[in-house]
């Protein structure tokens, strides 16, 4: 049988080597490709490329997923799309699905997975209609625990911006040496507000956690360096602390990020 063959468009170089390289020695039935890393030269790439199932990111220089998905659909090409987003929220899934990808996959997450999901998605009939999402729901699980034992409440936006910034930095732990310039405007741009909203309500869930939090539990989660007298941790330190721990907890770095 001629192998799925994939097409990744991703502006991590590296994530595309790794991804086309585990492909490639593990499985027969796949045949991977790099073949851009901004949405711009992947709609030059895709034409001529004979893909099966597209692996796209979202969030990409020039042009991102959501502008490849549109053009996709204007296109009387006929390929899989499975997007990778680090990501979570609803609405997000459903745009893109909306715009025709077949598959949502929340980053970080399980390659082996994600391998199977590609032999089930090529070989579905082209009027079905898939809109499972594949996220790494223990990591997100971890988290919720995390910031509702620290009682950082749930229904302040703070709580959703800390989530996604610790997911994204249990990926890329050298987002944390970079909040102000990468990280806060991922999530502001994602979230649909300014920066300084990123950042004055991650401030202010964090603060009313230090206040309501049981020090026992923050000894815990945080190590003995807990001083009432000292100040409460900043934005960055707070996030690599959680992100930090459930790396090594869970052993993330078993599982593919980019």
């Amino acid at each position: 049988m001629k192998p799925i063959r994939i097409g990744i468009v991703d502006d991590n170089q590296i994530f595309c080597q790794l991804l086309q390289e585990y492909f490639n020695s593990t499985s027969d039935e796949l045949e991977a490709v790099t073949l851009a890393h901004n949405g711009v030269d992947a709609i030059a790439a895709i034409p001529g490329s004979e893909i099966d199932v597209l692996l796209l990111d979202m969030i990409m220089p020039q042009m991102d997923g959501f502008g490849v998905l549109q053009w996709l659909k204007s296109q009387p090409i006929k390929v899989k799309t499975i997007i990778f987003t680090a990501f979570s929220q609803e609405h997000i899934a459903k745009k893109a699905v909306d715009l025709g990808a077949d598959y949502y996959v929340i980053k970080p997450f399980d390659l082996q997975i994600l391998a199977q999901r590609i032999i089930e998605i090529a070989q579905t009939p082209e009027r079905a209609i898939i809109t499972k999402i594949l996220p790494f729901s223990e990591l997100e699980s971890e988290v919720d625990q995390i910031l509702t034992r620290l009682q950082v409440p749930s229904h302040f936006k703070g709580y959703n911006y800390l989530k996604d910034a610790i997911l994204m930095t249990i990926k890329e732990p050298s987002l944390v040496n970079e909040m102000t310039k990468k990280l806060y405007p991922l999530i502001a741009e994602h979230h649909g507000i300014q920066i300084q909203r990123v950042e004055r309500s991650m401030r202010f869930a964090i603060e009313t956690a230090w206040s309501r939090g049981d020090v026992n539990i923050l000894h815990e989660l945080f190590g003995y360096c807990v001083d009432d007298r000292k100040g409460k941790p900043t934005n960055a330190s707070f996030i690599a602390k959680i992100s930090d721990k459930i790396r090594l907890e869970k052993k993330v770095k078993g599982h593919l990020t980019g």
